[in-house]
């Protein structure tokens, strides 16, 4: 059965709210009809088979192939509408016109159906098996098709009429007294019928304070993109607006400390050399928050190469040793040359590598030790970087690893910094296809490691 190609709108990026809520109703309803296909559809052949054995197998035949139609027809319905897509979105209006008349004839079919099997049995008041089949659908119906309160409106009217049919028909061909079962199965169907009406306005509750739930949520996920999105364009200006006078500043410096010029005046060489510290540790923060940019939009680029791991951390160890030496911080490094090679950036394996040692010496003691250590771990290699700082307190991973992160953020914290170290590192390691992380116990010391896979 061929449903017509109107079912399919063109794009339409610009759908109203109530459009959007409609849509992810539909969906909801497919994803249901389509879970419950099997169910439906044992149910249907088993009571089909008793109807056609025990009953008049023509009029079984008969309602077999409507209900196989209908359910071709319901089935080629729900898959346009998982199948739809925002570049191929689904004409809402359409979608439910369909969805109505399928409602409308599956419904029909399986209480005419029910109502055949009524009719033959005669009016004893023994209708097990139509009236179970109803009240079954009806409890489908409740639980599947709460999405659209007029779509669950037609199929339960549909099936309550042919319930209250069956019993009615009994007592007005009989016309019993009040004593008799059949009034008692009158009743019984009404009482049952309460059942059915609670559960469906249960299942309407339930569905609407999900979907308000859901709708909360995606105006929050919209809001944190929004933001994040601003986050990333204010990086990314002020970045690049700070690094044209930042890089004509620290170059004055630079030729004026290196004495080209001239030496300094002597009252003048300390706050020279100072501004130079300075201006340094502004143009790496520059360089952090460019890289935190070009990470955020996904352009990170790397200079993959196989490289030998141990030559990096040894010459970062090196270079970091006089920063080492200022905080009275000692360096011991266990590494050796020309056995343990990644496919990496040298340079932003070395960035990652300064990050830590930085870390470690910064959260040490005077006279404390900072241990680099490198071995491999079956198929990778573990290069970890060791304290006997204060340590991390337990159910901070959060926070260690997130941008501009710091355990302490008030205002007078002892240890300074960005809180950018880690989480570029976090970054650069990732981009590696690497894992990073740490250990720590509180008041003893941290170490921090990371993994790549190793090369031949």
């Amino acid at each position: 059965m061929e449903i017509p190609r109107t079912f399919v709108a063109q794009s339409h990026p610009d759908l109203p709210s109530r459009d959007h809520s409609s849509v992810s109703r539909l969906k909801d309803y497919a994803r249901a009809g389509q879970r419950a296909f099997p169910q439906r559809a044992a149910i249907y052949t088993t009571s089909l088979f008793f109807a056609g054995f025990y009953y008049d197998q023509s009029v079984a035949i008969i309602f077999f192939a409507l209900i196989l139609a209908s359910e071709l027809y319901d089935t080629l319905v729900l898959r346009r509408i998982r199948l739809s897509t925002s570049a191929n979105p689904i004409n809402v209006r359409t979608a439910l016109i369909h969805t109505g008349v399928v409602t409308f004839l599956s419904a029909t079919t399986v209480a005419l159906f029910c109502i055949a099997i009524a009719i033959q049995q005669g009016t004893d008041g023994n209708h097990f098996l139509p009236l179970f089949l109803l009240v079954s659908a009806s409890i489908f119906a409740a639980m599947n098709n709460h999405q659209f309160i007029p779509i669950l409106a037609v199929r339960l009217t549909i099936y309550i009429g042919a319930i209250l049919f069956i019993p009615i028909r009994d007592v007005w061909i009989e016309r019993p007294p009040i004593h008799s079962e059949l009034w008692l199965n009158l009743f019984t169907v009404l009482f049952v019928l309460g059942f059915i009406v609670e559960l469906a306005r249960s299942f309407l509750k339930g569905y609407s304070a999900s979907l308000k739930s859901r709708h909360a949520l995606q105006i929050e996920h919209k809001h944190a993109l929004a933001a994040n999105e601003a986050k990333t364009r204010f990086l990314a200006t002020v970045s690049h607006e700070l690094r044209t006078p930042l890089t004509s500043i620290k170059g004055s410096l630079d030729i004026i400390n290196s004495g080209r010029l001239g030496a300094p005046p002597d009252n003048m060489a300390r706050l020279l050399d100072m501004a130079g510290r300075n201006s340094n540790r502004l143009n790496d923060l520059v360089g952090d928050l460019l890289l935190l940019q070009t990470s955020d939009a996904g352009k990170l680029s790397l200079n993959m190469a196989k490289t030998d791991l141990g030559e990096v951390v040894l010459g970062a160890v090196q270079s970091f040793q006089s920063y080492a030496g200022g905080l009275g911080v000692k360096v011991e490094c266990d590494v050796r040359l020309d056995k343990h090679y990644v496919h990496g950036d040298k340079k932003r394996l070395d960035q990652v590598i300064n990050n830590l040692l930085s870390n470690a010496a910064k959260f040490s003691d005077t006279g404390d030790f900072v241990r680099v250590s490198l071995r491999r771990v079956g198929a990778n290699l573990e290069l970890s970087v060791r304290d006997q700082g204060i340590g991390i307190p337990a159910g901070s991973e959060t926070t260690v690893f997130e941008e501009f992160g710091q355990i302490d953020s008030s205002d007078q914290r002892k240890f300074q910094g960005t809180g950018l170290g880690l989480s570029i590192s976090r970054r650069i390691v990732e981009a590696h296809g690497g894992s990073i992380g740490y250990d720590s116990v509180l008041g003893k010391g941290t170490t921090f490691r990371f993994m790549l896979k190793a090369v031949g």
